[in-house]
């Protein structure tokens, strides 16, 4: 009875660990209202780097008394030029201005701006640029929603008109430069908008000029601030490519002396473009627009260093690292990539030759110190993209060289890993190098999420805060890795227990693994949880041996659906302001603009899928599986029946990565992470396996089959005595240490290869040839009468 409950037994508390890891979500405390004046200032083009008490002595003293911050200015169109950042500012969601473009991306024509009155001005190419946003961009953006949110609104400059601008056109109050006194100006209307002036070009003298002309402005605007305001000033555009992180400086009451976040970055010291224009109406206490904005509300926390210098250095440092990881990251992948497929080309041959012949005749098998080295490739590639997770620990950016010195760092780091394996115990084993890699992995990228995943952030194989993306958590990449380690640490653990025992350890190790990856306060990453929990639910049902049948599947896919189901009515419970993106999803899915997301996740994937060079990957990893691993010379069918609990490690992996890289759009590349782990080990482990393909196997006194436990504890070099977990008991590189081979005399005094009657010989951590299957009841312990093999009978049972 308790064996038909099992399954739906493990698929309750892999739910109530997944519903537990993503209900959980930090306290957070509604916006208060802190201001009766906000005053939005931008300087587009302005970065940290411009800011020094020299050239900027306003901005600078400002930054001293207030809140900083790094600024993404991702907006609907890439690069961000000044009209989409504008634009977007007044959106407070994803908005570009529409018309042609020059080669540099940016509009050709400027903005019109009509004075009819005196007082406001309109905008006449406003309703062309509303409908281009709602009608041609996936984001449903309404320009002008900030504007509408309140009674009246000033704008000063070009650039604050489009921020200002009603949807309609027109702006409330409208003066086309800054006064020499705005002090009535910026008291007519709870909600200013100054432009401030550019800062472009890559010429020092040039920046620091213009950045000079900007500062003495917002000198002004600061001396005539009306009382108890707000003001925010921002760097809200790029002026050339590529995109850079700029300036973000909150300065009024309970601003004080702290770093810039919300609850759209979960980073502290981290702001998007988007997040200004709810930061001003939760600072006014005026409630949010009817379709709610991309972006949250800011706020203040400490920690930050009491030198300004020291304080100013993170995000400059932060700008410089992105800036240097776009180019980095791109030549990584493509290396990486190129790297396994030739090493894939290069396994085939060897493939052919592992195997030893009982024969006279057949090929030449692979020599022990080619296979020795062989193996040392194979652990150092799947080890390649942990390294460079852990090599952003050293400012590689810094240098004059960045990318060498990353390599550098890499390659030192990979070397480390595989001597660490490579001196590892049990290496010698057929599992062992596989165990080694994955809980070395999964201690890495677990270690770093653990620890705020700061190796994440602007990592080569982590995520760009210049992309807007995401800025916490698990990255697409660090998903990928980190699910197939746990996936395969679980299965690598369960094959070291009795059958019975193994859907618990493959819950217990996927369990814990759901908890990291969708917690908010760690991965931060429903959707790759939910993936995550159909991967183990169907690694558990088969781990014990057997086949996916219809109602093992039924019952892996009720426990995802399960999960999602649970996380959606959370998600619906909480107010609209802290919802995530699943809840968001699911309220625009209520009101009629879900397919908006489903535009852009469709878009994304697609993208992604053409462009992204670990779709190589995935590809190149799936068609080495397909054609060579699964045939019958390549090994992986005979390693699935004798580690079944690899098998479903394996399968759920696979099920994991695919639904996790479609579900958040980003099409393989979670699958070619996790391929850039589990490719290498599963050719090493194939290769072991075929390397033991004619062993004879040593019997084990006193062995009498029962009721198909595993005994580890016989002797004759195939228990922990002596390490070994191959099919042979062990034995280093493709067959190195193994029992007498087939040619030899036999091992007992009986005949040839045949066993005591009532004794059997396996690997200390393979199934049992009766232990396969899925029948109930003892298997009858009658003494197996004594017979010839030319191969080990575990594996003439199981292959």
């Amino acid at each position: 009875m308790l064996r038909r409950l099992a399954p739906a037994l493990l698929t309750l508390l892999v739910v109530a660990l997944g519903v537990a890891a993503l209900a959980a979500r930090p306290p957070r405390q509604a916006p208060q209202r802190t201001a009766d004046f906000v005053v939005l200032a931008g300087v587009a083009g302005l970065r940290w780097e411009d800011v020094d008490p020299q050239h900027t002595p306003t901005l600078w003293r400002m930054a001293q008394q207030g809140s900083i911050g790094s600024l993404s200015v991702r907006s609907a169109h890439r690069p961000t030029c000044p009209v989409d950042g504008w634009l977007t500012l007044g959106a407070g969601s994803f908005a570009a201005w529409n018309g042609s473009r020059s080669a540099e991306g940016c509009p050709v024509a400027g903005v019109a701006v009509e004075q009819p009155d005196g007082i406001g001005a309109n905008l006449p190419d406003q309703e062309s640029v509303v409908q281009h946003n709602q009608q041609r961009l996936p984001w449903g953006t309404v320009p002008g929603s900030l504007s509408e949110s309140v009674r009246c609104s000033v704008a000063i400059g070009q650039g604050a008109a489009v921020a200002a601008a009603r949807p309609f056109g027109r702006v409330d109050r409208y003066a086309p430069a800054l006064p020499a006194d705005p002090r009535a100006l910026l008291g007519s209307c709870v909600l200013s908008i100054v432009d401030l002036g550019t800062v472009r070009g890559d010429d020092p003298a040039t920046r620091a000029e213009e950045a000079r002309e900007a500062d003495a402005a917002l000198a002004r605007v600061l001396a005539a601030r009306p009382p108890r305001s707000l003001v925010l000033v921002a760097g809200v555009s790029d002026t050339a490519q590529p995109s850079r992180l700029h300036v973000a400086v909150a300065d009024g009451p309970g601003w004080e002396r702290g770093w810039l976040t919300s609850a759209s970055t979960g980073r502290d010291g981290y702001l998007q473009l988007v997040d200004l224009a709810p930061t001003a109406l939760a600072a006014l206490g005026r409630p949010m627009p009817e379709r709610l904005f991309l972006g949250r509300p800011a706020t203040s926390v400490g920690g930050r260093p009491a030198d300004l210098a020291e304080a100013i250095d993170a995000p400059a440092s932060a700008d410089r690292e992105a800036a240097a990881q776009r180019t980095v990251s791109g030549t990584f992948f493509a290396l990486l990539a190129g790297a396994q497929v030739l090493l894939a080309v290069a396994i085939l041959p060897l493939l052919r030759r592992a195997r030893p012949h009982a024969g006279p005749d057949g090929p030449t098998t692979i020599g022990r110190r080619v296979a020795a080295v062989v193996e040392l490739l194979l652990v150092a590639a799947a080890l390649t993209v942990p390294a460079a997770l852990l090599a952003d620990a050293v400012p590689w950016w810094r240098g004059a060289y960045p990318g060498w010195t990353f390599a550098g760092v890499t390659a030192v780091l990979v070397l480390a890993g595989t001597v660490a394996v490579r001196l590892a115990p049990g290496y010698a084993g057929t599992l062992g190098p596989l165990g080694a890699v994955a809980g070395l992995t999964t201690l890495v990228v677990g270690l770093d999420v653990l620890t705020g995943a700061r190796l994440q952030l602007n990592g080569v194989v982590g995520y760009s805060a210049l992309q807007g993306g995401r800025y916490a958590g698990l990255s697409t990449v660090g998903l990928g890795v980190f699910l197939a380690g746990a996936l395969l640490s679980g299965g690598w653990l369960a094959q070291r227990v009795h059958r019975s025992w193994r859907p618990a350890v493959m819950v217990a190790v996927g369990g814990l693994a759901v908890v990291v990856v969708g917690s908010p306060y760690l991965g931060a990453d429903p959707v790759g949880a939910i993936a995550l929990t159909a991967g183990v639910s169907v690694a558990a049902v088969i781990s014990a041996g057997g086949w996916l049948t219809i109602s093992r599947l039924a019952w892996a896919t009720m426990a995802a659906l399960a999960v999602g189901t649970g996380f959606a009515v959370v998600e619906l419970r909480r107010p609209p302001a802290e919802r995530g993106s699943l809840g968001r999803f699911l309220s625009a899915l209520g009101d009629g603009t879900g397919g908006f997301t489903v535009h852009r996740s469709s878009a994304e994937n697609f993208e992604t899928l053409v462009n992204s060079p670990l779709t190589v990957l995935a590809l190149a990893g799936g068609l080495l599986v397909w054609f060579a691993l699964l045939q019958p010379w390549g090994g992986l069918m005979r390693l699935f029946g004798i580690y079944p609990a690899v098998r479903a490690a394996f399968g759920g992996t696979v099920v994991a990565a695919v639904l996790g890289g479609v579900l958040d759009g980003a099409a393989l590349d979670v699958l070619g992470a996790a391929a850039a782990l589990v490719v290498p080990m599963a050719v090493l482990a194939s290769l072991r396996v075929l390397g033991h393909a004619a062993d004879r196997t040593r019997p084990v006194p006193g062995r009498v089959l029962g009721s198909g436990a595993d005994d580890e504890t016989g002797p004759g070099g195939v228990g922990p005595a002596r390490g070994g977990d191959g099919p042979s008991g062990g034995g280093g590189p493709l067959g190195a240490g193994h029992p007498r081979p087939i040619s030899g005399p036999p091992a007992t005094g009986g005949p040839a290869g045949a066993s005591p009657a009532g004794v059997r010989s396996r690997p200390e951590d393979a199934d049992d040839p009766d232990d396969s299957g899925d029948t109930d009841g003892p298997t009858p312990s009658t003494p197996a009468p004594p017979r010839q093999v030319s191969r080990s009978s575990t594996e003439v049972a199981t292959s």
